[in-house]
């Protein structure tokens, strides 16, 4: 891409970031009154604090990036109605969450539409995987899809830890979009993601002022999601992997460990890796600056698989990758010793 398109860019980044703190000031007001959150037995914050500022991540997000579509003219409407109808659907689904909780089975069938219209936006006749069943692709597909939606709610724990995975992904697919891994929709939505997430970040940042709530993080997973999957469609399946593989992980294992316990996995709790960090001495600036760092070199990995093109260095990668994200767990799952930073 030309040099006016990394500018472009960066003013779509900026606009959503600036957008995102203004709704953020104007909204915090109400979500005082209305969406405050009040500390339980699994909470992290000690203190009531007002949630539901995920509003404003998505409203600059997808009214950005939309404008910055429709300026372009190089989009499919089609897609863009799918993918923008999905995250809406599941933002709403989250915020009536937020303030009322709603039983599993609608909520999960809910999700479950909007996942659908992501997975046809990215390609509904398109095969990943020409071995498997065409139905069988789609149905673990929507199955892989629902539990990432959920995951990025579940691991939306502690103030940071959101903009430390979403801003080096986001980041990572905008550069990808810029060497031609990715067209532009996916692009335009992750640099307005990202932009956002960094206009939400200083009235998150620990201690918060105000939390992304359900209706923050649910589309955030499914946008990032979508992004995530046009990337392996064109070829780039490891890179796909590797960009959210510490929220795969973390969120993966502990729903594995919760249910060979017999654990109801569906109710909150606070046994991720992350949450056991906090238990064993880690400051909760030292768990995000741990997983920011990790993320970015994820980035890195991804970025020298997708330019390589060589299914050695795929491998090198996603090993290197899942030995880097082991040892991340590894040290949250085991008590800080004093003398650490």
């Amino acid at each position: 891409m030309t040099l006016a398109t990394i500018l472009a860019l960066l003013i779509v980044m900026l606009a959503s970031a600036t957008l995102c703190a203004l709704l953020i000031v104007i909204l915090k007001p109400l979500l005082q009154r209305y969406a405050l959150a009040r500390p339980n037995a699994r909470s992290s914050h000690h203190v009531p604090t007002p949630q539901g500022a995920g509003l404003a991540v998505i409203t600059a997000t997808l009214l950005i990036a939309g404008a910055a579509a429709l300026f372009a003219t190089i989009f499919d409407p089609l897609k863009m109605t799918l993918v923008f109808g999905a995250a809406l659907l599941v933002g709403v689904v989250g915020a009536i969450d937020d303030l009322r909780p709603l039983p599993v089975a609608p909520r999960l069938a809910l999700q479950a539409v909007a996942v659908a219209l992501a997975i046809y936006a990215a390609g509904g006749t398109t095969s990943l995987f020409p071995l498997l069943p065409f139905w069988l692709e789609k149905g673990l597909l929507l199955l892989t899809g629902l539990w990432f939606v959920n995951l990025v709610n579940f691991m939306d724990g502690i103030d940071w830890i959101t903009a430390a995975e979403v801003v080096p992904v986001s980041a990572a697919l905008i550069v990808l979009g810029l060497i031609g891994g990715l067209p532009l929709l996916p692009v335009l939505i992750a640099t307005a993601l990202c932009g956002a997430m960094i206009g939400f970040a200083p009235f998150n940042r620990p201690v918060a002022k105000v939390f992304l709530g359900d209706v923050g993080s649910l589309p955030i997973g499914l946008l990032l999601g979508w992004c995530l999957l046009e990337l392996a469609t064109r070829g780039h399946v490891v890179p796909a992997l590797l960009l959210p593989l510490y929220y795969l992980c973390d969120a993966t294992l502990t729903l594995a460990r919760r249910a060979l316990k017999r654990e109801p996995v569906w109710q909150a709790h606070r046994t991720h890796f992350y949450q056991r960090a906090t238990d064993n001495g880690f400051s909760v600036m030292a768990i995000v600056t741990r997983i920011f760092a990790l993320n970015v070199l994820l980035a890195a990995m991804a970025l020298i698989s997708a330019a390589a093109g060589s299914g050695l260095v795929d491998a090198l990668c996603l090993i290197a990758g899942l030995c880097a994200v082991a040892l991340v767990l590894l040290i949250f799952s085991r008590p800080r010793s004093l003398s650490a930073n």
